[in-house]
């Protein structure tokens, strides 16, 4: 489904920074927009800055419900920064919050979480109810090899004597000469 993203551009309240951007809402369906004013008040602007797909993934449908359980359900919009004008693109939409976490990490991209629209719930929650799989929890067993009797891995295999692995160098070399 395509999703127009609303960025918001307001003053910095720092120094720093001459201007703070927002993704703020989405607009479901929206048309293909690329930096479109919306509305100005002020010295805040509201864009219309891109209409990326919302993609849906059977394998995800566990991270949609847990998305759906959440006080606020909503999605994510991950944006990028760019040397050019506008200062960020925006690179997808996505409702899972372990996808948006995974953009979040690397500390590069602006991860945003906004609200999640009602008809967009109820056609999530369709998706899930038609594509969910529970998984079944299965109990890894233990080898029945037995790795208490042999001591693999302690020393150098070139050495005959148990007692010179613990030995230092120097007493090697003596030994040696």
């Amino acid at each position: 489904m395509p999703m127009g993203v609303v960025v918001r551009r307001r003053p910095g309240v720092t120094r720093w920074v001459a201007w703070d951007w927002r993704a703020v809402a989405v607009l479901p369906g929206a048309r293909p927009a690329d930096w479109v004013e919306l509305r100005r008040e002020g010295p805040a602007v509201e864009y219309h800055a891109a209409t990326p797909v919302l993609e849906l993934h059977g394998a995800e449908t566990e991270s949609y419900r847990h998305n759906l359980a959440s006080d606020m359900p909503g999605l994510y919009v991950v944006m990028r920064p760019q040397k050019a004008e506008p200062p960020f693109r925006v690179l997808l939409v996505t409702a899972s919050p372990f996808e948006a976490q995974d953009y979040a990490e690397s500390g590069e991209d602006l991860v945003e979480k906004v609200p999640m629209p009602d008809g967009l719930i109820a056609w999530i929650e369709a998706f899930i109810e038609e594509f969910h799989r529970e998984s079944v929890f299965v109990k890894r067993r233990r080898d029945k090899t037995r790795v208490d009797q042999v001591e693999d891995g302690i020393g150098d295999a070139r050495i005959a004597q148990p007692g010179d692995v613990y030995r230092s160098p120097a007493a090697r070399r003596r030994r040696l000469s």
